[in-house]
């Protein structure tokens, strides 16, 4: 096992190697040692890969990514259809924890299926809490996504708010059935401003019974168009709705998560509730000082740039 194991490192590296310096990679030059023999069969019979059924292969393609446990595992990963197999001790893409708290979020309107299978590949990737897409996309996802540990998140009443409440109910009851896991629902912003604050209350509460048990329930407040009074009342009516997570913007009208309103929703709700901060995120640092604030979900568009610790200077969720 352990001849055999450095036989395909030496392998691997010299392809890599050649590759780097531009040349052809040849696993047969003069010298080379012979290749360890194909036995992923005879793996399988005993390892609890086995032979991949069609949906699995679909998805070690699309990812390209998967982890290995030794030689014999990475070639019955290969022959499962994984371009590409991770083995390594310890590591995390976001070790500081950062990915475990971010929705990677695509909700353009323009979004196209090769751009949620995008997304779905990163999310794998990186370990990130869930992909948020909207409602179409939920099958896809769920498909994608299966094993991965990665949520399925949709939105509901997006991006104005102004559905009746028993159509929200509708389109929650729909997603959850195919698959979501989380729903982020948009409150009645004019009822809100009308103070009919039983509407805004049923409205959540609707989305809550029609998600439960299998789905949680984050209310988007839609803080940019809030005073003050407004947010503390829109939190309270959510925690009172039985909702699990109150959630900044839409990042659709404009304005998006703050400090202040991150301090002001985390006191409002106490440590009962969760609170996301969304609507331009968009660095470690952003993420950093909102969590430090209260945040304990963060939704953002730029979610790989952000675990990198990479600059982003486009607009994005």
């Amino acid at each position: 096992m352990s001849r055999e194991r450095d036989e395909l490192v030496e392998l691997i590296t010299r392809q890599v190697l050649q590759a780097l310096k531009g040349g052809p990679a040849s696993a047969a030059s003069a010298g080379s040692p012979p290749a360890a023999p194909r036995d992923a069969a005879a793996w399988r019979a005993t390892h609890a890969v086995q032979d991949a059924d069609p949906a699995t292969s679909d998805r070690y393609r699309l990812f390209g990514v998967s982890t290995s446990s030794g030689p014999e595992h990475t070639r019955a990963l290969h022959e499962a259809g994984a371009s590409r197999v991770v083995t390594t001790t310890g590591y995390c893409p976001a070790s500081d924890g950062l990915a475990s708290l971010i929705d990677h979020t695509l909700l353009k309107p323009d979004g196209a299926r090769a751009d949620i299978e995008k997304i779905c590949q990163e999310a794998a990737q990186f370990g990130f809490a869930s992909v948020c897409v909207n409602p179409v996309w939920v099958p896809l996802c769920h498909d994608l996504l299966k094993g991965s540990g990665v949520k399925v998140c949709t939105v509901i009443g997006f991006p104005s708010g102004a559905h009746a409440p028993d159509v929200k109910a509708y389109e929650t009851r729909r997603a959850v059935e195919q698959g979501a896991e989380e729903v982020d629902m948009v409150i009645n912003v004019g009822a809100m401003k009308s103070k009919d604050y039983a509407l805004v209350e049923q409205d959540i509460r609707g989305v809550v019974q029609a998600a439960a048990p299998k789905a949680l329930v984050k209310v988007i407040l839609e803080t940019s168009l809030l005073t003050r009074e407004e947010k503390i009342m829109g939190c309270t009516l959510a925690k009172a709705a039985g909702a699990d997570f109150v959630k900044t913007s839409t990042g659709f009208a404009g304005g998006g998560a703050t400090v202040e309103d991150i301090e002001l929703m985390r006191e409002t709700v106490g440590p009962e509730m969760g609170v996301k901060a969304s609507g331009g995120v968009k660095t470690k640092e952003d993420v950093e000082a909102l969590v430090a604030a209260g945040a304990n979900r963060i939704g953002a568009s730029a979610g790989v740039k952000i675990v990198r610790g990479e600059k982003n200077e486009g607009k994005g969720y």
